[in-house]
């Protein structure tokens, strides 16, 4: 992306509004915590009423219960739970908040890269060192994240 583009994206300028972008993948990684946390008791819960016959299928029903968790937060607000404590959010190339199919896309492109562990490493260097602060699902997408302004 040259610098004109940047200038005229209906995105923050990174280079203008650096508080957008401020402290975003330290945040992004809180939030991964804190919804690995809230998945893992959604699983655990699951797992106790299925009478614990789901521990038979554990990796399927937590994989699941992460897509359908992840899909559904970032399709709803536009930031997953950890997102939301963290005061982040994923906007559009165009600057809004996501809809269900742009969120299932950006939850599929994180689960490639999850079980592809080189493209997670790339990810999360992206993350760390483009002006955007965008991983490798948010370049493929033009999504971004950001800190979220008070409502």
């Amino acid at each position: 992306m040259t610098m004109t583009q940047m200038r005229t994206s209906p995105l923050p300028d990174p280079e203008y509004r650096r508080e957008m972008y401020q402290d975003v993948p330290t945040k992004r990684f809180f939030a991964w915590v804190i919804d690995v946390a809230m998945i893992a008791m959604i699983t655990l819960v699951l797992t106790f009423f299925s009478l614990f016959t789901a521990l038979f299928f554990l990796p399927l029903l937590y994989g699941t219960v992460s897509f359908l968790y992840r899909w559904s937060t970032l399709a709803s607000g536009s930031a997953t739970l950890g997102m939301r404590f963290m005061a982040i959010q994923i906007l559009t190339a165009e600057g809004h908040r996501l809809d269900g199919q742009t969120a299932l896309l950006h939850t599929a492109g994180y689960f490639v890269s999850v079980v592809t562990f080189p493209l997670q490493l790339v990810s999360i260097a992206m993350m760390l060192g483009t002006a955007r602060n965008q991983g490798l699902s948010d370049t493929v997408l033009g999504t971004v994240a950001v800190n979220r302004l008070a409502d």
